[in-house]
């Protein structure tokens, strides 16, 4: 038999193949984050549209310093998602606020459909 038999290299390629198809969903499931810069603040442009949503210590939350439950907030969240779906959060929490919490209201911007979510931090004094 003088020709190359092709079969093992098909199946070999179906295989890899298949294994991309698995897990590239998985890579693309985590929420995207802007997170600011060390070296300086940068200021959002004139024309972004974000809504803050601060997390004092005592655990009450606010959306654009507008005391709110949490599930007004989702919703509120939702409306927001479907009028302008480039909306980005700012996430301000208080340095007490437990991580759990801020992990939900990060999973309650991101069930409404807002993927932006980016962290406000004050400069250290210097």
């Amino acid at each position: 038999m003088s020709d190359i038999n092709m079969t093992p290299l098909v199946d070999v390629m179906l295989v890899l193949v298949a294994i991309l198809l698995i897990t590239a969903p998985l890579l693309a499931s985590r929420i995207a984050l802007d997170l600011p810069q060390a070296q300086g603040t940068r200021q959002a442009a004139p024309d972004a549209a974000f809504v803050r949503i601060s997390v004092q210590a005592d655990g009450r939350l606010y959306l654009n310093d507008a005391e709110i439950t949490e599930a007004a907030l989702a919703a509120s969240l939702r409306q927001t998602a479907q009028t302008r779906s480039a909306t980005e959060v700012q996430l301000r929490a208080d340095q007490t606020v437990p991580y759990g919490t801020v992990a939900r209201i990060m999973g309650l911007a991101q069930q409404a459909g807002l993927s932006r979510i980016g962290f406000v931090a004050v400069q250290p004094a210097s």
